[in-house]
Protein backbone atom coordinates (compact mmCIF):
# COMPACT_ATOMS: atom_id res chain seq x y z
CA UNK A 1 0.00 0.00 0.00
CA UNK A 2 1.60 3.33 -0.98
CA UNK A 3 2.13 6.31 1.03
CA UNK A 4 1.43 10.41 -0.21
CA UNK A 5 4.52 11.81 -0.60
CA UNK A 6 5.02 14.32 1.90
CA UNK A 7 7.39 16.15 -1.03
CA UNK A 8 4.32 16.82 -3.55
CA UNK A 9 1.14 18.69 -3.34
CA UNK A 10 -1.27 16.90 -5.04
CA UNK A 11 -2.66 18.70 -8.21
CA UNK A 12 -5.94 18.30 -10.44
CA UNK A 13 -7.14 19.63 -13.37
CA UNK A 14 -10.10 19.56 -15.53
CA UNK A 15 -10.50 15.90 -17.34
CA UNK A 16 -7.59 15.85 -19.87
CA UNK A 17 -5.35 18.82 -18.59
CA UNK A 18 -1.97 19.45 -17.98
CA UNK A 19 0.11 21.46 -16.02
CA UNK A 20 1.50 24.41 -18.29
CA UNK A 21 5.13 23.27 -19.34
CA UNK A 22 4.72 19.60 -17.04
CA UNK A 23 7.25 16.91 -19.08
CA UNK A 24 5.28 14.09 -19.06
CA UNK A 25 5.05 12.11 -21.73
CA UNK A 26 1.89 11.52 -23.46
CA UNK A 27 -0.29 8.15 -23.46
CA UNK A 28 0.52 5.32 -26.36
CA UNK A 29 -0.95 6.06 -29.68
CA UNK A 30 -4.22 3.96 -29.24
CA UNK A 31 -7.62 4.95 -28.32
CA UNK A 32 -7.59 1.33 -26.93
CA UNK A 33 -6.96 1.95 -23.21
CA UNK A 34 -9.64 4.86 -23.43
CA UNK A 35 -12.14 2.32 -25.24
CA UNK A 36 -11.01 -0.92 -24.12
CA UNK A 37 -11.80 -1.43 -28.04
CA UNK A 38 -8.93 -1.79 -30.89
CA UNK A 39 -8.08 1.57 -32.43
CA UNK A 40 -8.45 1.22 -35.68
CA UNK A 41 -11.20 -0.72 -37.42
CA UNK A 42 -10.24 -1.60 -40.76
CA UNK A 43 -12.66 -0.44 -43.34
CA UNK A 44 -14.90 0.61 -41.44
CA UNK A 45 -16.25 3.62 -43.81
CA UNK A 46 -17.00 7.16 -42.86
CA UNK A 47 -14.14 6.99 -40.04
CA UNK A 48 -10.84 9.32 -39.87
CA UNK A 49 -8.13 9.00 -37.72
CA UNK A 50 -8.28 12.40 -36.68
CA UNK A 51 -4.47 12.90 -36.06
CA UNK A 52 -3.55 12.05 -39.68
CA UNK A 53 -4.01 15.80 -40.69
CA UNK A 54 -2.66 17.49 -37.26
CA UNK A 55 0.44 19.55 -37.53
CA UNK A 56 2.50 20.02 -35.19
CA UNK A 57 1.22 23.58 -33.04
CA UNK A 58 -2.31 22.36 -33.84
CA UNK A 59 -4.29 21.21 -30.31
CA UNK A 60 -3.79 17.89 -29.93
CA UNK A 61 -6.53 15.17 -30.06
CA UNK A 62 -6.63 14.09 -27.14
CA UNK A 63 -8.43 17.22 -25.76
CA UNK A 64 -5.21 18.20 -22.55
CA UNK A 65 -5.36 21.80 -24.71
CA UNK A 66 -1.25 21.31 -25.27
CA UNK A 67 0.14 21.83 -28.71
CA UNK A 68 0.37 18.16 -30.67
CA UNK A 69 3.91 18.32 -31.04
CA UNK A 70 4.28 18.87 -27.10
CA UNK A 71 2.04 16.16 -26.18
CA UNK A 72 0.94 13.04 -28.39
CA UNK A 73 3.08 13.19 -31.85
CA UNK A 74 6.17 11.72 -30.69
CA UNK A 75 4.13 8.59 -29.10
CA UNK A 76 1.63 8.23 -32.32
CA UNK A 77 5.20 8.89 -34.77
CA UNK A 78 7.27 6.03 -32.60
CA UNK A 79 6.97 2.53 -33.00
CA UNK A 80 3.19 0.80 -32.81
CA UNK A 81 1.85 4.88 -33.50
CA UNK A 82 -1.00 5.01 -35.04
CA UNK A 83 0.01 8.33 -37.56
CA UNK A 84 -1.21 7.93 -40.89
CA UNK A 85 -3.79 5.46 -40.51
CA UNK A 86 -6.93 5.89 -41.79
CA UNK A 87 -9.69 4.38 -39.79
CA UNK A 88 -9.98 4.45 -35.89
CA UNK A 89 -13.16 3.68 -34.15
CA UNK A 90 -14.79 6.60 -32.95
CA UNK A 91 -17.82 5.24 -31.91
CA UNK A 92 -20.69 4.97 -34.12
CA UNK A 93 -22.35 7.25 -36.65
CA UNK A 94 -23.14 9.40 -34.35
CA UNK A 95 -19.31 10.22 -34.30
CA UNK A 96 -18.81 9.66 -37.77
CA UNK A 97 -21.41 12.67 -38.12
CA UNK A 98 -19.36 14.89 -35.82
CA UNK A 99 -16.01 14.00 -37.61
CA UNK A 100 -17.45 14.65 -40.78
CA UNK A 101 -18.66 18.29 -39.57
CA UNK A 102 -15.35 18.67 -37.75
CA UNK A 103 -13.63 17.90 -41.46
CA UNK A 104 -15.78 20.85 -42.36
CA UNK A 105 -14.85 23.06 -39.93
CA UNK A 106 -10.74 22.29 -40.66
CA UNK A 107 -8.13 20.62 -38.30
CA UNK A 108 -8.73 22.35 -35.81
CA UNK A 109 -12.13 21.37 -35.27
CA UNK A 110 -11.55 17.85 -36.57
CA UNK A 111 -9.02 18.05 -33.25
CA UNK A 112 -12.06 19.10 -30.91
CA UNK A 113 -14.69 16.87 -32.23
CA UNK A 114 -12.27 13.98 -31.73
CA UNK A 115 -11.30 14.80 -28.20
CA UNK A 116 -15.14 15.35 -27.67
CA UNK A 117 -15.62 11.65 -28.97
CA UNK A 118 -12.87 10.35 -26.80
CA UNK A 119 -13.95 11.86 -23.68
CA UNK A 120 -17.39 10.37 -24.08
CA UNK A 121 -16.10 6.92 -24.29
CA UNK A 122 -13.75 7.43 -21.56
CA UNK A 123 -16.63 8.14 -19.42
CA UNK A 124 -18.55 5.08 -20.55
CA UNK A 125 -15.93 3.26 -19.09
CA UNK A 126 -14.91 5.22 -16.57
CA UNK A 127 -15.05 2.41 -12.90
CA UNK A 128 -17.58 3.93 -10.85
CA UNK A 129 -18.10 3.25 -6.74
CA UNK A 130 -20.33 0.02 -6.32
CA UNK A 131 -21.94 -1.27 -2.73
CA UNK A 132 -19.05 -1.99 -0.19
CA UNK A 133 -20.02 -5.37 2.26
CA UNK A 134 -20.05 -4.77 6.07
CA UNK A 135 -16.07 -5.23 7.50
CA UNK A 136 -15.01 -8.89 7.85
CA UNK A 137 -13.97 -10.09 11.24
CA UNK A 138 -10.48 -11.46 12.31
CA UNK A 139 -10.20 -14.38 14.55
CA UNK A 140 -9.55 -13.47 18.08
CA UNK A 141 -6.20 -15.12 18.44
CA UNK A 142 -4.50 -13.35 15.97
CA UNK A 143 -2.42 -10.76 16.58
CA UNK A 144 -3.47 -7.35 15.23
CA UNK A 145 -1.08 -4.03 14.78
CA UNK A 146 -2.02 -1.20 17.26
CA UNK A 147 -4.49 0.27 15.24
CA UNK A 148 -6.49 -2.34 14.34
CA UNK A 149 -9.27 -1.12 16.96
CA UNK A 150 -8.98 2.78 16.94
CA UNK A 151 -7.86 3.48 13.60
CA UNK A 152 -4.95 5.54 14.44
CA UNK A 153 -1.56 3.99 13.70
CA UNK A 154 1.04 4.48 16.59
CA UNK A 155 4.31 6.40 15.62
CA UNK A 156 6.30 2.93 16.51
CA UNK A 157 10.08 2.20 16.76
CA UNK A 158 10.57 2.88 13.04
CA UNK A 159 13.91 1.28 13.52
CA UNK A 160 15.13 1.56 9.88
CA UNK A 161 18.30 -0.66 9.91
CA UNK A 162 16.69 -4.14 11.08
CA UNK A 163 18.44 -6.81 13.00
CA UNK A 164 18.88 -10.82 11.79
CA UNK A 165 15.66 -11.35 13.76
CA UNK A 166 13.64 -8.75 12.93
CA UNK A 167 14.61 -9.49 9.44
CA UNK A 168 14.37 -13.26 9.86
CA UNK A 169 10.16 -12.28 10.60
CA UNK A 170 10.45 -10.11 7.75
CA UNK A 171 11.12 -12.33 5.31
CA UNK A 172 7.90 -14.68 6.91
CA UNK A 173 5.85 -11.96 6.56
CA UNK A 174 6.97 -10.38 3.68
CA UNK A 175 6.71 -14.44 1.83
CA UNK A 176 3.50 -14.82 2.90
CA UNK A 177 2.21 -11.59 1.20
CA UNK A 178 3.63 -12.62 -1.80
CA UNK A 179 1.57 -16.01 -1.54
CA UNK A 180 -1.83 -14.23 -0.87
CA UNK A 181 -1.17 -12.43 -3.72
CA UNK A 182 -0.81 -15.26 -5.81
CA UNK A 183 -3.58 -17.16 -4.44
CA UNK A 184 -6.21 -13.94 -4.89
CA UNK A 185 -4.49 -13.30 -8.31
CA UNK A 186 -5.78 -16.73 -9.39
CA UNK A 187 -9.36 -15.50 -8.66
CA UNK A 188 -9.17 -13.05 -11.31
CA UNK A 189 -11.77 -13.18 -14.01
CA UNK A 190 -14.63 -11.09 -16.00
CA UNK A 191 -17.81 -11.71 -13.89
CA UNK A 192 -15.91 -11.88 -9.96
CA UNK A 193 -16.28 -8.54 -7.83
CA UNK A 194 -13.52 -7.15 -6.17
CA UNK A 195 -15.70 -7.75 -2.87
CA UNK A 196 -15.45 -11.48 -4.03
CA UNK A 197 -11.73 -11.19 -4.32
CA UNK A 198 -11.53 -8.90 -0.98
CA UNK A 199 -13.33 -12.06 0.70
CA UNK A 200 -10.66 -14.70 -0.54
CA UNK A 201 -7.80 -12.28 -0.03
CA UNK A 202 -9.22 -12.08 3.84
CA UNK A 203 -9.04 -15.39 4.23
CA UNK A 204 -5.56 -15.77 2.54
CA UNK A 205 -4.50 -13.72 5.41
CA UNK A 206 -6.23 -15.28 7.90
CA UNK A 207 -5.23 -18.88 7.19
CA UNK A 208 -1.48 -17.92 7.45
CA UNK A 209 -2.27 -16.46 11.02
CA UNK A 210 -1.76 -13.34 9.32
CA UNK A 211 -3.86 -9.95 10.20
CA UNK A 212 -4.98 -7.70 6.82
CA UNK A 213 -2.85 -4.70 7.37
CA UNK A 214 -4.73 -2.50 5.56
CA UNK A 215 -8.16 -3.66 7.37
CA UNK A 216 -9.05 -0.41 9.56
CA UNK A 217 -5.61 1.65 8.48
CA UNK A 218 -6.68 4.89 8.91
CA UNK A 219 -10.05 3.66 8.45
CA UNK A 220 -9.76 1.87 5.62
CA UNK A 221 -12.42 -0.59 5.78
CA UNK A 222 -11.17 -3.45 3.72
CA UNK A 223 -8.30 -5.84 3.68
CA UNK A 224 -7.02 -5.25 0.03
CA UNK A 225 -7.09 -2.82 -2.54
CA UNK A 226 -8.29 -3.57 -6.11
CA UNK A 227 -7.50 -0.83 -8.50
CA UNK A 228 -9.10 -0.93 -11.87
CA UNK A 229 -8.31 0.80 -15.15
CA UNK A 230 -7.82 4.28 -14.26
CA UNK A 231 -7.51 3.78 -10.44
CA UNK A 232 -3.79 4.79 -9.90
CA UNK A 233 -4.19 3.02 -6.04
CA UNK A 234 -6.09 2.61 -2.56
CA UNK A 235 -9.67 1.27 -4.73
CA UNK A 236 -11.95 0.06 -2.23
CA UNK A 237 -13.13 -3.61 -3.17
CA UNK A 238 -17.17 -3.43 -3.79
CA UNK A 239 -19.82 -4.81 -5.69
CA UNK A 240 -18.25 -4.16 -8.91
CA UNK A 241 -17.71 -6.99 -11.51
CA UNK A 242 -14.68 -7.47 -13.30
CA UNK A 243 -15.10 -6.80 -16.80
CA UNK A 244 -13.26 -8.43 -19.95
CA UNK A 245 -10.66 -6.52 -21.01
CA UNK A 246 -9.85 -4.75 -17.68
CA UNK A 247 -6.76 -4.59 -15.60
CA UNK A 248 -6.45 -4.91 -12.11
CA UNK A 249 -4.22 -3.68 -9.43
CA UNK A 250 -4.52 -6.06 -6.50
CA UNK A 251 -2.49 -4.72 -3.36
CA UNK A 252 -1.68 -6.62 -0.69
CA UNK A 253 -0.30 -6.57 2.94
CA UNK A 254 -0.02 -8.65 5.85
CA UNK A 255 0.81 -8.58 9.34
CA UNK A 256 2.59 -11.13 10.39
CA UNK A 257 4.98 -11.73 13.04
CA UNK A 258 5.04 -8.61 14.50
CA UNK A 259 5.76 -7.20 10.63
CA UNK A 260 4.28 -6.09 7.49
CA UNK A 261 4.87 -7.85 4.31
CA UNK A 262 3.83 -5.46 1.04
CA UNK A 263 3.12 -6.31 -2.32
CA UNK A 264 1.26 -6.21 -5.27
CA UNK A 265 0.50 -6.90 -8.89
CA UNK A 266 -1.51 -5.68 -12.09
CA UNK A 267 -3.18 -8.60 -13.60
CA UNK A 268 -5.40 -8.73 -16.41
CA UNK A 269 -9.05 -9.56 -17.01
CA UNK A 270 -9.96 -11.94 -19.99
CA UNK A 271 -8.92 -9.98 -23.15
CA UNK A 272 -6.71 -7.20 -22.98
CA UNK A 273 -6.18 -5.02 -25.78
CA UNK A 274 -2.67 -4.41 -26.04
CA UNK A 275 -2.04 -0.91 -25.33
CA UNK A 276 -3.13 -1.81 -21.85
CA UNK A 277 -0.75 -5.03 -22.21
CA UNK A 278 2.29 -2.63 -23.08
CA UNK A 279 1.17 -0.51 -20.18
CA UNK A 280 1.54 -3.20 -17.88
CA UNK A 281 4.81 -4.93 -19.28
CA UNK A 282 6.43 -1.08 -19.00
CA UNK A 283 5.56 -0.85 -15.23
CA UNK A 284 6.73 -4.49 -14.26
CA UNK A 285 10.11 -3.44 -15.96
CA UNK A 286 10.04 -0.12 -14.16
CA UNK A 287 9.86 -2.09 -10.99
CA UNK A 288 13.34 -4.03 -12.14
CA UNK A 289 14.98 -1.24 -13.20
CA UNK A 290 14.46 0.32 -9.93
CA UNK A 291 15.03 -2.80 -7.67
CA UNK A 292 18.37 -3.01 -9.83
CA UNK A 293 19.40 0.83 -8.99
CA UNK A 294 19.96 -0.23 -5.23
CA UNK A 295 22.72 -0.24 -3.58
CA UNK A 296 24.57 0.80 -0.68
CA UNK A 297 25.59 4.66 -0.68
CA UNK A 298 22.86 5.14 -3.94
CA UNK A 299 21.00 8.46 -3.60
CA UNK A 300 17.38 7.45 -3.08
CA UNK A 301 16.91 9.71 -6.56
CA UNK A 302 18.76 6.86 -8.86
CA UNK A 303 15.52 4.89 -7.60
CA UNK A 304 13.35 7.35 -9.18
CA UNK A 305 15.39 8.51 -12.06
CA UNK A 306 15.32 4.74 -13.26
CA UNK A 307 11.58 4.73 -13.14
CA UNK A 308 11.07 8.03 -14.88
CA UNK A 309 14.05 7.36 -17.21
CA UNK A 310 12.51 4.16 -18.60
CA UNK A 311 8.67 5.09 -18.63
CA UNK A 312 8.75 8.49 -20.31
CA UNK A 313 11.26 6.57 -23.01
CA UNK A 314 7.95 4.13 -23.61
CA UNK A 315 5.62 7.21 -23.92
CA UNK A 316 3.89 6.52 -20.36
CA UNK A 317 3.94 8.78 -17.24
CA UNK A 318 4.83 8.72 -13.45
CA UNK A 319 2.97 9.53 -10.63
CA UNK A 320 4.49 11.55 -8.27
CA UNK A 321 1.47 12.04 -5.45
CA UNK A 322 1.87 8.38 -4.08
CA UNK A 323 5.73 6.62 -3.03
CA UNK A 324 7.12 3.52 -2.02
CA UNK A 325 7.95 3.39 1.74
CA UNK A 326 10.07 2.04 4.83
CA UNK A 327 8.45 -1.07 6.61
CA UNK A 328 8.88 -3.56 9.32
CA UNK A 329 6.96 -3.46 12.76
CA UNK A 330 5.70 -0.60 11.66
CA UNK A 331 3.09 -0.13 7.92
CA UNK A 332 4.89 3.60 6.97
CA UNK A 333 8.12 4.67 8.11
CA UNK A 334 11.03 6.39 6.46
CA UNK A 335 12.73 6.21 4.24
CA UNK A 336 10.02 7.87 1.31
CA UNK A 337 10.98 6.64 -1.68
CA UNK A 338 9.96 8.99 -4.83
CA UNK A 339 9.16 6.98 -8.33
CA UNK A 340 10.21 9.80 -10.40
CA UNK A 341 13.50 11.81 -10.14
CA UNK A 342 13.88 14.09 -6.85
CA UNK A 343 16.66 16.15 -6.81
CA UNK A 344 15.94 16.57 -3.67
CA UNK A 345 15.97 12.86 -2.41
CA UNK A 346 19.54 12.81 -2.33
CA UNK A 347 19.77 10.82 1.35
CA UNK A 348 21.72 7.96 0.65
CA UNK A 349 20.13 4.59 1.11
CA UNK A 350 22.22 1.90 3.89
CA UNK A 351 22.33 -1.72 4.32
CA UNK A 352 19.71 -3.61 6.72
CA UNK A 353 17.13 -0.69 5.20
CA UNK A 354 13.64 -2.63 4.32
CA UNK A 355 11.26 -0.33 1.98
CA UNK A 356 9.28 -0.87 -0.70
CA UNK A 357 9.03 0.48 -4.45
CA UNK A 358 5.89 0.45 -6.12
CA UNK A 359 6.03 2.53 -9.33
CA UNK A 360 2.50 3.65 -10.88
CA UNK A 361 2.40 4.02 -14.33
CA UNK A 362 -0.17 6.05 -16.41
CA UNK A 363 -0.85 6.24 -20.28
CA UNK A 364 -1.44 9.82 -20.08
CA UNK A 365 -0.98 12.59 -17.37
CA UNK A 366 0.74 11.88 -13.94
CA UNK A 367 -1.57 13.65 -11.94
CA UNK A 368 -4.45 12.67 -9.69
CA UNK A 369 -8.12 12.96 -8.31
CA UNK A 370 -9.09 11.96 -5.09
CA UNK A 371 -12.80 10.42 -4.96
CA UNK A 372 -15.17 11.38 -2.30
CA UNK A 373 -14.48 8.13 -0.48
CA UNK A 374 -10.70 10.05 0.53
CA UNK A 375 -9.26 7.09 0.01
CA UNK A 376 -9.45 6.14 -4.22
CA UNK A 377 -6.58 8.25 -6.39
CA UNK A 378 -7.53 8.25 -10.33
CA UNK A 379 -5.61 9.32 -12.87
CA UNK A 380 -6.83 13.21 -13.61
CA UNK A 381 -7.92 12.46 -17.13
CA UNK A 382 -9.21 8.82 -16.71
CA UNK A 383 -6.71 7.01 -18.80
CA UNK A 384 -5.48 3.51 -17.20
CA UNK A 385 -2.84 3.05 -14.75
CA UNK A 386 -0.45 -0.12 -13.62
CA UNK A 387 1.45 -0.90 -10.45
CA UNK A 388 3.87 -3.29 -9.55
CA UNK A 389 5.47 -3.63 -6.15
CA UNK A 390 8.15 -5.36 -3.92
CA UNK A 391 9.29 -5.06 -0.33
CA UNK A 392 13.11 -5.42 -0.85
CA UNK A 393 16.18 -5.20 1.66
CA UNK A 394 19.13 -3.74 1.13
CA UNK A 395 22.01 -5.67 1.36
CA UNK A 396 25.97 -5.52 1.24
CA UNK A 397 26.30 -5.84 -2.75
CA UNK A 398 22.51 -5.02 -4.08
CA UNK A 399 19.20 -5.52 -3.14
CA UNK A 400 17.26 -8.97 -2.25
CA UNK A 401 13.94 -8.98 -3.12
CA UNK A 402 11.35 -9.96 0.12
CA UNK A 403 7.85 -10.55 -1.07
CA UNK A 404 9.42 -13.17 -4.24
CA UNK A 405 6.38 -13.88 -6.67
CA UNK A 406 7.09 -16.53 -9.31
CA UNK A 407 5.10 -16.90 -12.72
CA UNK A 408 1.21 -17.20 -12.36
CA UNK A 409 -1.73 -17.81 -14.93
CA UNK A 410 -4.78 -15.91 -13.94
CA UNK A 411 -7.68 -16.13 -16.12
CA UNK A 412 -6.95 -18.31 -18.70
CA UNK A 413 -3.86 -15.50 -19.65
CA UNK A 414 -0.68 -15.94 -17.91
CA UNK A 415 0.28 -13.22 -16.17
CA UNK A 416 3.83 -12.69 -15.59
CA UNK A 417 4.24 -10.99 -12.03
CA UNK A 418 8.14 -9.82 -10.97
CA UNK A 419 10.34 -12.20 -9.58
Amino acid sequence: MSEPSTSVVPTTRPSGALAPGASVAGAPATVAGVTGRPAVVAGQPGTVDPRATLKSNDACWCGSGRKYKRCHKAADSGPGGQRGLSNVDLGGHGGRDLVQRGRAGGRSSVATAAAGLLTRASEARRVRPGTQSPRRAVPAEIARPDYAITGRPGRGPGKMVKTPEELARLRRACRAAAEVLAETGRAVAPGVTTDALDAICHQAYIARGGYPSTLNYHGYPKSLCTSVNEVICHGIPDSRALEDGDIVNLDVTIFLDGMHGDTNATFGVGNVDAASQRLVEVTRECLDLAIAAVGPDVPLNQIGRAIQGHAEANGFGVVRAFVGHGIGDTFHMAPQVPHYYDPAATTRVQPGWVFTIEPMITMGTWRHRLWDDEWTAVTADHLRTAQFEHTILVTDDGAEVLTVIDADVVGGAEVVTPA
